[in-house]
C-alpha cells in the first residue's frame, strides 16, 4: 500500500483496500478526477471536504489509486457529494464496492438515507447507481455547470438503507 494510503481495510476478494483520503494522495485524486470529468472539483474542493471533516475514501488495488468518494452526513442522512473510479478501471464493479462502503458508513452514522445528484447526461452513472437500489426522486435545474457558460440539470436520487 503506497504512504498515501494510511490505515487500510482489505477486500480480499477483490484484491482490492480502502483508505481514508489525505492530502498527500491528493495529487492522484485529482489526476482521476481530470480525467474523468469536463467539470472537475478542483483542488480546494478536496481540500475543504478535508478540512470540514466529511467521509473521504481513496480505492486501492496493489498500490494503485482506482476511485474514491467524498460524502457529508446530515440529519438521518448521508449525501454522496462525488464518487468517482478512474476512466481506465471503470465497468469492472468497483463504483458498487465504493457505494458499498458508503452504504456501511451511512448506517453507523445512524443515516437512513443516501442522497446525490449526478449530471442529467451521465447516464452510465445513472445507471450504476439505478442497479445499486437507488431511485430517481427529482431534479434540480441547472445545478451544474457545463460548456460555454451553459449549466446542466441534475438528476436527484435516493436509497433508502
Amino acid at each position: 500500500m503506497s504512504s498515501a494510503a494510511g490505515n487500510t481495510q482489505p477486500h480480499a476478494n477483490l484484491g482490492a483496500s480502502m483508505a481514508p483520503m489525505n492530502i498527500a494522495a491528493l495529487e492522484s485524486v485529482i489526476h482521476i478526477e481530470q480525467q474523468a470529468y469536463s467539470h472537475p472539483w478542483s483542488r480546494g474542493n478536496f481540500t475543504d471536504a478535508l478540512a470540514a471533516g466529511y467521509q473521504t475514501q481513496l480505492l486501492y488495488q496493489n498500490h494503485e489509486l482506482l476511485g474514491y468518494f467524498v460524502a457529508m452526513m446530515g440529519v438521518e442522512e448521508a449525501h454522496l457529494l462525488n464518487l468517482t473510479v478512474a476512466p481506465v478501471h471503470q465497468g469492472r464493479g468497483w463504483a458498487r464496492l465504493l457505494l458499498d462502503t458508503l452504504g456501511q458508513w451511512a448506517r453507523t452514522q445512524g443515516a437512513q438515507w443516501l442522497w446525490l445528484e449526478v449530471r442529467q447526461s451521465n447516464l452510465r452513472a445513472q445507471q450504476v447507481y439505478a442497479a445499486h437500489g437507488f431511485r430517481q426522486v427529482g431534479e434540480r435545474k441547472r445545478y451544474y455547470p457545463a460548456h460555454n457558460g451553459q449549466r446542466e440539470d441534475a438528476v436527484v436520487m435516493s436509497l433508502m438503507l
